[in-house]
C-alpha cells in the first residue's frame, strides 16, 4: 500500500476480521451461493424472456463469454491485494480514488436495492407452499420476506464460518435438486416447443434488434451477479492470493451451466402464456416444477428457491458489510462502520444498518407498484450498478498488469484481452440501455450512484489520505507488487 493510507493501515490491524478460515471449496461454494442459480431463475426468467423471448440461451452465453473475462480480472487482482473491498481498493490503485470509491458504492446500494427484491420470491415461494392465490398477496409476500431476511441477518452475525457451513449444506441440495429438475424437464414427454440450436445463435436477436440484445444482457449481468463474494471474502480466506480466485472461477463455472440448462428447459415445457404472465414473475420455477412432477414431489424445487434465496442473501450481506467494514476502516465512511464483534470478527455496526435500511426499503416497497415491476425495475438498476464496478475491474487488472501482458500468450489473455473485452462489454450495455430505461429503474440505478458523491464529496474535502493520488514512484512500486506475486 501507498504511504498515504499508512494512517488507515494502522488502524486496521485494530480492526480485523478473522483470518484464513476458508479454503478452496468453502471458497467455490460461495461463488454459488453468491450468484444463486435457484433464485436467479425462478425471479428472472419471465422478466429475461420478456427482453429476448427464446434468445435467453444466446443471452447467458454471450453475456457469460464476457463475464470470464470479468472473473479473471478479479483472479489476478486477489493475487496481491487480498482486500474485503476487493473493487473499492484495487479500482483505487490501478485508476483513480474516485474511481475506486464508486466501485466500492455501486457494489453497496446494488446489494440494498437486492435485499429489498430478494425478499420478494422467498417470500412468494414460501406462500406457494400452502397457497396459490397467498404467493401473489404482496402484504403476505412482505410480512413473510421480511422475518425471512431478519433469520438471514442472524446467520451472518453468528460468524463467517457458521455462514459458508450452512452454505455448503444449502447449496449441495440447492444443486442436486435444480440438476434433479433439469433432467425432468429435458426428458419430458411433453415438450410444449421443439429444442432448437438457434436459441443460441446471435442472430436469434435480429427480431429484437440491438435494444433487445442489450436488455437481454443487462438482465443476464444480473443472473451472474454474485460470485465476486469469494473477493470480499479475501481477508478471511486461506492463501487468499489464489483461493479467492480460483474459487469465483469455479463457481462461475457451476452456475454457468446451471443457467443454460434451465433456460432451454423452460424453454421446452412453460407456454408462452406462462412464460409472459407477469403474476408468475416471482414463482416460475414452481410453474415448472409442477409442469415436470405434478403434485408434492414438484414443489420440491420450491426448496431449492428458498435455499437459493436464503443463501444469495447471506452472500450479499457478507458482501454489503464486508465493504462497508473497509470504507469504515478507510474513513472514507463513518469510522464507526469499520468495527467488528469481539468475539465473532464479523462487521458488527454495519451488519446492524444493513439490516435497518433493508427492512425500511422492503417495507415501504410495497407501495411503489406491483411485485412484477418492482422486480423488473430492480433487476435493471442492479445491472447498471454492475456494469460499472465490473467494468472498471476489468481495466484496473489491465493497467496494473500492463507490463506482464505480452510475456506469455496466457498472459495476453487472461491479464489483458479478455478482461479488457469484458470491460468493453459492460461499459457498451451501460451506454446502450440508458435510452430504453423507465424513469424508475433510471432514478433507482442512477439516482443512488449520485447519492455516493456527498459521501465522497465530504470525506475527500475533510484530507482523507484515500483520496490522495498515488506519485509516480508509489504507482511503480504498486506494478512491481503485483508483478512479484504472479
Amino acid at each position: 500500500m501507498t504511504d498515504a493510507l499508512n494512517t488507515q493501515e494502522s488502524d486496521a490491524g485494530e480492526h480485523s476480521l478473522r483470518s484464513g478460515v476458508l479454503g478452496l471449496f468453502d471458497s467455490m461454494i460461495m461463488g454459488i451461493a453468491g450468484s444463486a442459480p435457484a433464485y436467479s431463475i425462478a425471479a428472472t426468467t419471465t422478466a429475461l424472456f420478456g427482453a429476448v423471448l427464446y434468445g435467453g440461451p444466446a443471452a447467458l452465453l454471450y453475456c457469460g463469454f464476457f463475464m470470464f473475462g470479468i472473473v479473471f480480472a478479479f483472479k489476478y487482482l486477489s493475487k496481491d491485494d487480498s482486500h474485503a473491498g476487493a473493487a473499492y481498493s484495487w479500482v483505487r490503485r490501478a485508476l483513480h480514488p474516485v474511481l475506486g470509491y464508486l466501485s466500492g458504492w455501486a457494489l453497496v446500494v446494488s446489494a440494498l436495492i437486492f435485499m429489498v427484491i430478494a425478499t420478494f420470491p422467498a417470500g412468494s415461494s414460501l406462500l406457494s407452499l400452502f397457497s396459490t392465490s397467498a404467493a401473489s398477496n404482496k402484504t403476505l409476500i412482505t410480512i413473510f420476506g421480511t422475518v425471512f431476511f431478519l433469520l438471514m441477518v442472524s446467520a451472518v452475525a453468528a460468524g463467517v464460518t457458521v455462514t459458508v457451513t450452512v452454505q455448503i449444506i444449502m447449496s449441495c441440495v440447492e444443486v442436486f435438486l435444480l440438476t434433479l429438475f433439469a433432467v425432468l424437464a429435458i426428458f419430458h414427454a411433453h415438450h410444449v416447443k421443439s429444442f432448437s440450436w438457434h436459441w443460441f445463435s446471435p442472430s436469434i436477436f435480429h427480431a429484437h434488434g440491438s435494444s433487445g440484445f442489450v436488455a437481454g444482457a443487462l438482465l443476464a449481468a444480473f443472473y451472474y451477479w454474485g460470485w465476486d463474494v469469494t473477493a470480499n471474502l479475501n481477508e478471511e480466506t486461506k492463501n487468499a492470493s489464489k483461493t479467492s480466485g480460483q474459487g469465483g472461477l469455479l463457481g462461475t463455472i457451476c452456475v454457468f451451466a446451471l443457467f443454460e440448462v434451465f433456460t432451454v428447459a423452460t424453454n421446452l415445457v412453460l407456454t408462452r402464456a406462462q412464460l409472459t404472465d407477469s403474476k408468475n414473475a416471482a414463482d416460475i420455477l414452481a410453474i415448472l416444477g409442477q409442469a415436470v412432477w405434478h403434485g408434492t414431489g414438484g414443489k420440491l424445487i420450491v426448496l431449492a428457491v428458498l435455499l437459493s434465496t436464503i443463501a444469495t442473501l447471506e452472500t450479499t450481506l457478507i458482501q454489503v458489510t464486508r465493504t462497508l467494514f473497509t470504507m469504515g476502516r478507510d474513513h472514507t465512511l463513518p469510522k464507526a462502520l469499520g468495527t467488528v464483534h469481539p468475539v465473532r470478527k464479523t462487521p458488527l455496526v454495519a451488519t446492524g444498518v444493513v439490516t435497518v435500511v433493508s427492512v425500511l426499503l422492503f417495507i415501504g416497497s410495497q407501495y411503489v407498484g406491483s411485485i412484477s415491476s418492482i422486480l423488473t425495475d430492480g433487476y435493471n438498476a442492479i445491472g447498471l450498478q454492475i456494469c460499472i464496478y465490473y467494468g472498471l475491474a476489468g481495466l484496473a487488472v489491465v493497467v496494473l498488469y500492463r507490463r506482464q501482458l505480452f510475456n506469455s500468450v496466457g498472459n495476453f489473455i487472461f491479464m489483458g484481452l479478455w478482461p479488457l473485452l469484458g470491460a468493453i462489454f459492460m461499459g457498451y450495455i451501460f451506454y446502450e440501455v440508458l435510452p430504453n430505461l423507465n424513469s424508475t429503474t433510471l432514478f433507482v440505478g442512477l439516482g443512488a450512484m449520485a447519492l455516493g458523491l456527498i459521501p465522497m464529496g465530504y470525506y475527500w474535502f475533510k484530507g482523507n489520505p484515500y483520496f490522495n493520488m498515488p506519485t509516480r514512484e508509489d504507482r511503480l512500486a504498486v506494478i512491481e507488487e503485483f508483478e512479484q506475486n504472479l
